[in-house]
């Protein structure tokens, strides 16, 4: 059976506040994580992103009241993000309403935490989030960064989703950096190498700029797309990406008649 495509927003947080820079860089404030978590759930979104993009930077947990107020309001499955750095933080955040868990900078430093969390909480409720940039230095032409996109390593991009899945990952969130912000459209050759490696969905983030650019990512191998500064700006809406989608062949919730 064939999977409906899910319109995912996410909410970059820092000190509280929703924000949205282009390349990681250069963050404005963009409104409150919960009222906007509300509205998206209004309109109709599949689930909510909640990224904390400053916690592993400032060396801190992930804001758990903004994550337990966001959970009260809304009603489909909500992942969370920054900071998490052991199986008992996945418990913390659990507790206060998190579906799944958005693992990256303390999973590179020390890969077997992906595999305490799967063998604790299931694969279901993990998501590695891979925040990539394009780099000569590795054999995929893709390189896996650090917090918050700022810090480079050496792993391969591709080598890392691999080895990520077999220790229990149940979902990659794959945001292109460079194109993070731009609104210049998702890397689709990215996407296309994620989806003939994994197992597992792909959530296809960054660089969505107009209803377009969605069903493009879905037929590169996306089973979910994630954008920002589109939906948090209203130059779109949940059903206006869902109206492009099924209008481009792509199943989605809520339109059903998509060919």
């Amino acid at each position: 059976m064939t999977l409906a495509c899910r319109v995912i927003p996410c909410l970059d947080v820092a000190a509280g506040r929703v924000v949205k820079g282009v390349n990681f860089a250069n963050l404005r404030d963009m409104g409150d994580p919960v009222a906007l978590a509300r509205m998206y759930y209004e309109q109709g979104a599949d689930e909510i992103t909640f990224l904390d993009v400053t916690a592993t930077v400032d060396d801190r947990a992930t804001t758990y009241d903004v994550v337990r107020r966001t959970a009260e309001e809304v009603f489909i499955p909500l992942t969370v993000g920054g900071g998490v750095r052991s199986a008992d933080d996945v418990a913390r955040l659990q507790a206060v309403g998190a579906d799944k868990i958005g693992v990256n900078s303390a999973a590179i430093a020390r890969p077997a935490l992906l595999s305490e969390i799967a063998d604790r909480f299931g694969s279901q409720a993990l998501v590695l989030s891979l925040d990539v940039k394009r780099s000569d230095a590795t054999a995929s032409g893709f390189v896996v960064t650090t917090h918050g996109g700022r810090t480079e390593t050496t792993l391969d991009a591709l080598d890392w989703a691999r080895e990520a899945i077999d220790r229990g990952a149940g979902e990659l969130l794959v945001n292109s950096i460079d194109a993070d912000g731009t609104k210049t459209g998702f890397d689709l050759q990215l996407i296309g190498l994620m989806r003939e490696l994994a197992s597992v969905p792909v959530i296809a983030s960054g660089g969505a700029g107009a209803a377009a650019d969605f069903a493009p990512a879905v037929h590169a191998g996306a089973d979910a797309v994630l954008a920002a500064s589109v939906f948090h700006s209203g130059q779109l809406s949940i059903a206006d990406v869902k109206d492009a989608l099924a209008a481009d062949g792509v199943l989605v919730r809520g339109r059903e008649d998509a060919s």
